[in-house]
């Protein structure tokens, strides 16, 4: 059985809709990117970069191949393929006693899949910043 926060990113991340991300995150939430040194702090730049990832990795191919979850922690295997690049990684996620996430990190290999994400995130973070 899933828990409720769980079910709500496996909707989200289904509709590839990043309204969701305002609830569904803790005002305080960390998120660790796979290509920045530093943690991100706080709602407004962890909903920027969510966003983006749904689209950079949000196609057809993107599926959770394995799940591993807590009360409070949960850590999500998927595969994906952009530009013809095959991508696997983790999303690591904990959430607080409201069900809102506080703290996500995602994990990518191999470094193809890395720099090509790395590239792409940059040009969507741009493109929503200007």
């Amino acid at each position: 059985m899933n828990h409720p926060t769980l079910d709500a990113w496996h909707a989200l991340v289904e509709s590839r809709d990043p309204s969701g991300l305002d609830a569904l995150l803790a005002d305080d939430v960390v998120f660790h990117s796979p290509v920045v040194h530093t943690p991100q702090q706080g709602k407004a730049i962890a909903k920027i970069y969510l966003g983006a990832a749904l689209q950079v990795l949000g196609n057809e191919s993107f599926r959770y191949v394995r799940q591993v979850h807590s009360k409070t922690d949960a850590v999500l295997e998927f595969s994906a393929e952009v530009q013809g690049i095959a991508i696997n990684g983790v999303d690591m996620m904990r959430w607080n006693a409201r069900g809102e996430i506080v703290d996500f990190k995602v994990m990518l290999r191999p470094l193809k899949a890395i720099n090509l994400v790395h590239q792409m995130m940059g040009k969507m973070l741009n493109t929503m910043a200007g």
